[in-house]
C-alpha cells in the first residue's frame, strides 16, 4: 500500500514564441513572485544574446545544454539496518530534464555582476560546450555516484 497519494504529471504549457513545452518549462522554473512575463523576457534575451554571439539559433543551443546537462544517474539515500547509505539509481527521463534545468538555473543565479539574461546566456553557451558549473554540478554527482557504486545492490 503507498504511503502517498499518487502523483498525476500536469503538462508544462508551451512557451508562446517556439511553441516548446521545454522552454515553457524552464520560463516557469526562472519566475520569481508569478512574474511571467518578466521570466519570458529574459528567455528570449538571452536567446538573442546567443544567436548574436554563436550565430546559432537560442533554441538549439538551449536544447543542447539540456542534453549535455541531463544527469544518467543520481543518488538517493536507503536506511538499511540502521545505517545510511547513498545508492546510486538511474535517472528517469523527465528527472533529467527538471534536473538539468534547476542546475542550470542555480548556476546562474550564482553569477554576479550581469544581468540575468546574459548570465543565463552565458551558461547556455557554457553547457552546450560541456563547461560551466552546471556541467561541474553533474560531474560531480556522477563522481559521487561511482564512489558508492559498491551500495547499489540496496537499490
Amino acid at each position: 500500500m503507498p504511503r502517498r497519494k499518487r502523483q498525476y504529471k500536469k503538462p508544462w504549457p508551451s512557451d508562446s514564441k517556439y511553441g516548446s513545452p521545454l522552454v515553457g518549462h524552464f520560463i516557469g522554473l526562472i519566475m520569481w513572485n508569478g512574474k511571467k512575463s518578466v521570466a519570458e523576457q529574459i528567455m528570449y534575451d538571452s536567446f538573442d544574446i546567443i544567436h548574436e554571439r554563436t550565430k546559432k539559433g537560442g533554441l538549439n543551443t538551449f536544447e543542447q545544454a539540456i542534453k549535455n546537462i541531463s544527469p544518467l544517474l543520481e543518488l538517493k539515500s536507503r536506511r538499511v539496518g540502521g545505517a545510511n547509505y547513498q545508492v546510486p539509481i538511474p535517472v528517469s527521463g523527465d528527472r533529467r530534464q527538471t534536473l538539468a534545468m534547476r542546475w542550470i538555473r542555480d548556476a546562474c543565479r550564482k553569477r554576479k555582476g550581469k544581468a540575468m539574461a546574459e548570465k543565463l546566456a552565458d551558461e547556455l553557451m557554457e553547457a552546450s560546450n560541456k563547461t560551466g558549473a552546471a556541467m561541474k554540478k553533474r560531474e560531480e554527482v556522477h563522481r559521487m555516484a561511482e564512489a558508492n557504486k559498491a551500495f547499489a545492490h540496496f537499490a
